[in-house]
C-alpha cells in the first residue's frame, strides 16, 4: 500500500466514524482509536500535503447534528480537548503551560472524563429555561424537554448570577443501560451499543416520557457565559456547582506537580472499571481562571486544558467458531463466534475477522485463546492469539472457495483481500443489494427495512429489485405482520421512488466503488441511461472525480448481461432514468462557483447542488479564493468562517430560497 492509499484510507475511515458519531450518535470506534488514527492523518497529510483534501476530516472543525430540534448559539463555544497518551506527552503539555506562562502555573485539576453527552444548561436568575446538546462546538440542539426528565440536574438554583450555562456531562449508569437493553432485547428491538450511544439516543426522543424513564444522569464540571458568577478557579468552580446542587464527580483532585497528574492517571487507569458509569480518560486543567485567559484557545481546543486517554480493554476469550457473512458486494466475511465475555461495559460474543489475510497474519484458529478489545471501545477486535495455550487440537481456519450460501465458486481479484461470491444472483448479494437499493440515500422507499427484504424473500414474492416494483398489496398481505394498510403503504413507497432520478439510480445499483457523489456527477454528465449504457471508459476518465479505477468498474458492471437486464426491467417498471433538473433550466448562476456548508432544512445539501449546478453554479467542496458565493445553513463551521475570513459573498438558506424562486 502506498502513501496515497494509505491516506485515502484514513480519511474515508475518519470521515464515517465522524458521520456516525456526530449525525447519528451510533459510534464505530473508540474515542482512543480515533484520536490514533486522526494523528496518523495529520503527520501523512503534513508530508505529503499533495493529497490533502477539502473532504479530509483534518479540514473542518466538527460536523452538523440531525434533528428536529430547535438550533441554539452557544454563548461561547464548547471546545473539544487536545489529547495525551502517555506520561511524556503529559510532561510536554506542563511545559508548553510553563513556557506560555513564563513561569509555573499554581495547580492543575484533573478529573475522570465521563463517557456521555455534553450538555450546556442556561440559567436566567436561577432558573433552568433551556438546556443544549454540545453540537458542533457552536451551534447545538435545544433538549430542554427530555433534560428536565434528569433528577440530578436542579430546575433552580439558589444565589445563583443572572445568567449563567452550566456544562456537563449527560450519562447512563450502567445498571440502567444493562436494564433497557434486556427489556428492547426481550421486545425484539435492536439494543444500544454503550451508554454513551443509549444517552444520545435518549437526549434525542420525541416524548420526554421515554427519557424518564431511561434515568440518565449528569454530572457538572465547567461553565459558560455568565454574568456576575465571581469565580476564579476550577476547584472554586466545583464547589460551587455542588452548591447549587449539581452532582459533581467527587473522583477530582488537584495536582501541584506533573508527578501528581500522573500518579492520579495510573490510579484510575485500574479503578475507573470499578465505577458504575463509563469513562474512557482524564481531564486536565490548569486551575487558575487567570491562567487560563492568559493561555487561551486554538480554533478547536482549549491550550489551558487535554484529555488522556486510556487505551481500550483487553480481556482473553475463545474462539469456538468461525462463520462466513455474505455482503451486498458477494465479499465473504469471517466473523469469530467467541465464548462470552464482558469487555468495556458489554457482553461480546462475536468479532470480525475482516478477511483470509487477517486471520493468516494473527494465525487465528477455532479453538483459540484469544485477546480481544473494543476497537473505540465499541467494535470487538482480535488484537493477537495466545499460542502457547495451544493444545493441538485447534483448527486452521481459511476461507472456502465455494460460496457457503450458494455454493458459486469465490474469487480474489488482484491487489484485493476480500474474497468474493461469483453468483451475482446470490440469494445473499441479492438481499443486501435490495436492502442497498431501498436506502435513503439510494431510492429512499420508506419502509422497506432490512426485515421486510428479509421477509419479501423468504415468502418467494421478490428475487431482485425489479420485482419490487411488480408487488401488490394482495402479495403483501400474506406476510405475517404485515396488515392491509402497512401493505398500501409500502406499495406507495415503492411508486413514488420511481420519480428519484438518475442519479439515485445509479446509486441504488451498488456498482462497485460508486458512491452518491459520484453517482450524482456521472448523471450529470450522462444525462440519460441510455447515454450511461454507451459512454466510453475515456469519456468517463475526462470527467472531474473520475479516475481510471472507477471507470473500470462501471464498464465492468456494464458488461455483465445480468446488470443489463436489471437496468432493462427497471427502465420498464417506469422508473426516470434521466436526471430530473433539466440542463436547459437556466444559466443564471454561470460562472459561480458555490460551497454549500451546514444543514439545510427545506432541500438539503445535496438537492440544493443538482439545483444550482442546473442553473450553471459549479458546486465545490472547499472555500478558496476563487469561490464566490457560500450558502451556510445550520451548524455551519470552519467553512463559513473561512468565507468570512476571505470577504466571499454568504448567504442564508432563506435567502438562496428567494434567489431560485426569483429563476423561476
Amino acid at each position: 500500500m502506498n502513501i496515497k492509499q494509505k491516506i485515502e484510507i484514513l480519511q474515508h475511515e475518519l470521515t464515517h466514524a465522524q458521520y456516525l458519531y456526530y449525525v447519528k450518535d451510533a459510534p464505530l470506534m473508540s474515542d482512543y482509536e480515533y484520536d490514533q488514527k486522526y494523528r496518523e492523518l495529520v503527520n501523512l497529510e503534513t508530508a505529503h500535503p499533495e493529497y490533502i483534501v477539502s473532504s479530509s476530516p483534518t479540514q473542518r472543525i466538527g460536523l452538523k447534528v440531525e434533528g428536529p430540534f430547535d438550533k441554539v448559539v452557544h454563548g461561547r463555544p464548547m471546545l473539544s480537548l487536545s489529547n495525551v497518551f502517555n506520561a511524556d506527552e503529559v510532561r510536554g503539555f506542563d511545559n508548553r503551560i510553563t513556557k506560555e506562562l513564563g513561569r509555573r502555573t499554581s495547580g492543575y485539576v484533573v478529573e475522570l472524563k465521563i463517557d456521555g453527552l455534553a450538555v450546556n444548561l442556561h440559567y436566567e436568575h436561577g432558573v433552568l429555561i433551556r438546556a443544549v446538546t454540545r453540537g458542533d462546538g457552536r451551534v447545538g440542539e435545544d433538549v430542554t424537554a427530555n433534560v428536565r426528565t434528569i433528577k440530578s440536574i436542579p430546575l433552580y438554583l439558589e444565589n445563583a448570577p443572572d445568567f449563567i450555562e452550566i456544562r456537563g456531562e449527560a450519562y447512563m449508569p450502567h445498571s440502567e443501560f444493562k436494564r433497557i437493553n434486556e427489556e428492547r432485547d426481550e421486545e425484539g428491538l435492536p439494543t444500544f451499543v454503550n451508554p454513551r450511544n443509549a444517552a444520545a439516543g435518549s437526549l434525542r426522543q420525541q416524548d420526554p416520557a421515554i427519557t424518564a424513564n431511561r434515568n440518565l444522569a449528569f454530572f457538572a464540571y465547567a461553565i459558560g457565559s455568565e454574568a456576575g458568577a465571581n469565580i476564579h478557579t476550577q476547584q472554586e468552580l466545583l464547589h460551587r456547582l455542588e452548591d447549587f446542587h449539581f452532582s459533581v464527580n467527587p473522583h477530582y483532585r488537584l495536582c501541584h506537580t506533573v508527578d501528581e497528574i500522573i500518579e492520579a492517571i495510573d490510579y484510575w487507569n485500574i479503578k475507573r472499571h470499578e465505577l458504575p458509569y463509563d469513562t474512557d480518560g482524564m481531564v486536565i486543567k490548569v486551575n487558575d481562571f487567570d491562567d487560563q485567559e492568559i493561555l487561551g484557545s486554538t480554533a478547536k481546543d482549549p491550550k489551558w486544558a487535554t484529555a488522556f486517554k486510556y487505551a481500550p480493554e483487553e480481556v482473553e476469550t475463545i474462539v469456538k467458531d468461525i462463520t462466513i457473512n455474505v455482503g451486498r458486494t458477494g465479499v465473504l466475511t469471517p466473523t469469530g463466534e467467541l465464548e462470552p465475555v464482558f469487555v468495556s461495559g458489554t457482553n461480546v460474543k462475536r468479532v470480525t475477522l475482516h478477511n483470509q489475510d487477517f486471520i493468516t497474519e494473527k494465525d487465528i484458529r477455532i479453538g483459540d485463546h484469544v485477546v480481544i478489545h473494543k476497537a473505540a471501545e465499541i467494535i470487538p477486535e482480535v488484537i493477537r492469539v495466545l499460542t502457547d495455550k495451544r493444545t493441538g487440537t485447534e483448527e486452521p481456519f481459511v476461507i472456502p472457495n465455494t460460496c457457503p450460501v450458494c455454493e458459486s465458486p469465490t474469487v480474489r481479484r488482484d491487489g484485493e483481500a476480500a474474497i468474493r461470491c461469483t453468483n451475482a444472483y446470490c440469494p445473499a448479494i441479492e438481499k443486501e443489494q435490495i436492502i442497498h437499493f431501498a436506502s435513503r440515500d439510494a431510492m429512499n422507499i420508506d419502509g422497506l427495512g432490512p426485515s421486510i427484504v428479509e421477509n419479501l424473500i423468504s415468502y418467494k414474492l421478490i428475487k431482485n429489485v425489479v420485482d419490487l416494483y411488480h408487488l401488490t398489496v394482495d402479495d403483501l398481505v400474506i406476510m405475517e405482520r404485515m396488515g392491509k394498510k402497512s401493505a398500501e403503504n409500502l406499495v406507495k413507497a415503492i411508486a413514488d421512488s420511481k420519480t428519484r432520478g438518475l442519479d439515485r439510480v445509479l446509486y441504488g445499483l451498488g456498482i462497485r466503488l460508486i458512491g452518491s457523489k459520484a453517482a450524482s456527477t456521472i448523471a450529470s454528465v450522462v444525462g440519460s441511461m441510455d447515454r450511461f449504457l454507451t459512454i466510453t471508459k475515456e469519456e468517463l476518465i475526462a470527467v472531474e472525480e473520475i479516475g481510471p479505477t472507477m471507470a473500470d468498474s462501471i464498464v465492468d458492471y456494464r458488461n455483465n448481461p445480468q446488470h443489463i437486464a436489471i437496468i432493462n426491467g427497471l427502465m420498464q417498471a417506469g422508473l426516470t432514468m434521466t436526471v430530473n433538473v433539466a440542463d436547459e433550466i437556466g444559466n443564471e448562476m454561470d460562472g459561480e462557483i458555490v460551497v454549500l456548508t451546514g444543514k439545510l432544512e427545506s432541500m438539503g445539501r445535496s438537492e440544493a447542488s443538482k439545483i444550482l449546478e442546473s442553473h450553471g453554479a459549479k458546486v465545490t467542496g472547499s472555500v478558496s479564493k476563487k469561490t464566490t458565493l457560500v450558502v451556510a445553513g445550520e451548524d455551519s463551521g470552519s467553512k463559513l468562517a473561512k468565507a468570512n475570513e476571505l470577504g466571499i459573498r454568504v448567504i442564508n438558506e432563506e435567502e438562496l430560497l428567494a434567489l431560485i424562486k426569483s429563476w423561476s
